[in-house]
């Protein structure tokens, strides 16, 4: 299964980007989308998941009240819009799928099933 991630770029600090994540087609169930990111050196950090069934959503602490995950559940396609962009947010997007349900959203690489190819997203300041 391939996911597609798009919407990455170059932009200055303080601007925003709106990334896309679609799954070309439905062939089975999805029940979180979420997004990563991974910087030079770094491991992956979790961003940010949204259920795909009640659209609840859930943040990690360094985008907190800047990003915003919204879904449109007939194409499973998936956003992540980024405001008030930081040289410090400055890496490869990932999204990625999990099948299977959690009680709490799930944030660990280890929770999904099925990433995407990754969109380079850089912050210049």
């Amino acid at each position: 299964v391939q996911l597609q991630a798009s919407g990455g770029g170059l932009v200055q600090a303080g601007g925003s980007l709106r990334l896309s994540c679609e799954v070309p087609a439905r062939t089975f169930s999805i029940y979180n989308m979420g997004w990563f990111r991974q910087a030079p050196g770094k491991e992956r950090e979790f961003v940010a998941v949204i259920k795909l069934s009640s659209g609840s959503t859930s943040y990690g602490d360094a985008v907190k009240g800047r990003f915003i995950v919204s879904r449109v559940n007939a194409k499973i396609t998936v956003y992540l819009q980024m405001n008030s962009l930081k040289p410090e947010d400055t890496a490869v997007y990932y999204c990625a799928a999990s099948l299977r349900p959690y009680y709490t959203p799930p944030s660990k690489v280890s929770d999904y099933d099925y990433w995407g190819q990754g969109t380079q997203v850089t912050v210049s300041s």
